[in-house]
């Protein structure tokens, strides 16, 4: 049966006419949202938020922080990866998981760019208290200006739409689109703020295509100096110390052999202070995490990614086959803020 014909069987499914006017009907609404959203920024002063929002990212000495929840949050990793290719250190932080001990991993030097088309998303409203205490700059896009999210924010940047594509307004399309088209309106003018060339743009690809990156082993990729090593001899004041001043949100703990027999993340600290096993002058052994995930050094970027996404790590060592330790691979390293990029498409 050919394809018209199975769209044609039944009185209750639209013919091929009505389902390419569908098609182009969604279209128009995301491209009228988009146009929504560009006829915003006519303003030209300084005070213009768009303006405001680009002085906070160039000026940024650390990182940007996107974050976001369901949609909103696929288009965050999206916009993350493309401003870490372009130049601008950023990772995406799920808000859930920042309530659970992956603020540790902000610092005040950073921006928070937080998508919520609503303004009124619980769980990440919950969480923007917390990163603005650290000191971070926040950045709203929203096309709530009077919610919640919008009071939260240094700036906000007005992403509502006149309506979604869905015939039941329900799911996130045009505004989800409009969100997608103005961050890559960011990441191209900083890319011009900070006369980011082609030269720098292979610079951050070395591999030529995604594929390409994606092959690196992890040796090209994984730190190997002033790492936060600690003997798993410590105590826990001692690891306390190593976690504050290492900023890789994690402390690895080795024998005497050199091998990698424990790790103490902000999320261990968490656990152990929540159930009361925080001891300053007892070990570091009573609350680290015993024989961590590791990669090796023959891993693939590709590999410790899935790795690392799937199993929410943030950090893994690298060791050799008798465990010890090599180097260390940081969530942040392959995202952008090392020599590798990375993107899914």
């Amino acid at each position: 049966m050919s394809n018209e014909q199975t769209l044609a069987h039944s009185s209750t499914v639209p013919g091929p006419h009505a389902l390419t006017e569908r098609a182009k009907q969604v279209l128009s609404i995301e491209m009228e949202g988009i146009a929504a959203v560009r006829d915003r920024l006519d303003d030209h002063t300084p005070d213009a938020p768009l303006l405001r929002a680009l002085h906070m990212l160039v000026t940024c000495t650390g990182r940007v922080v996107v974050t976001g929840i369901g949609k909103s949050g696929l288009v965050g990793r999206k916009l993350a990866a493309t401003l870490s290719s372009t130049g601008t250190p950023a990772f995406f932080l799920h808000p859930v998981e920042g309530a659970h001990g992956d603020l540790g991993s902000i610092r005040d030097t950073d921006v928070i760019l937080a998508i919520s088309n609503s303004g009124e998303t619980a769980e990440l409203n919950a969480v923007l208290p917390a990163m603005k205490s650290l000191g971070a700059g926040i950045i709203a896009l929203t096309g709530g200006m009077h919610s919640t999210l919008a009071r939260l924010a240094d700036i906000t940047l007005n992403t509502g739409v006149p309506r979604e594509a869905c015939p039941h307004g329900l799911a996130p399309t045009a505004s989800t689109t409009a969100v997608l088209a103005l961050g890559d309106a960011l990441a191209v003018c900083l890319m011009e703020l900070k006369s980011f060339t082609e030269k720098d743009f292979l610079r951050f690809h070395p591999g030529g295509s995604l594929g390409q990156r994606l092959r690196l082993n992890v040796s090209e990729v994984m730190r190997t100096e002033g790492l936060p090593l600690l003997p798993e001899t410590s105590t826990q004041a001692e690891a306390l110390h190593h976690l504050d001043k290492g900023k890789m949100g994690a402390v690895l703990l080795l024998d005497a052999d050199r091998r990698v027999c424990g790790i103490l993340t902000d999320g261990d600290v968490r656990r152990a202070v929540c159930s009361g096993r925080l001891n300053l002058e007892g070990a570091v052994t009573d609350i680290m995490t015993r024989s961590p995930r590791c990669g090796s050094k023959q891993d693939t970027v590709a590999v410790l990614l899935d790795l690392m996404e799937s199993k929410a790590i943030t950090v893994l060592p690298i060791v050799d086959e008798n465990q010890h330790l090599l180097g260390m691979v940081h969530m942040h390293d392959l995202l952008g803020q090392g020599n590798v990029t990375f993107s899914r498409s």
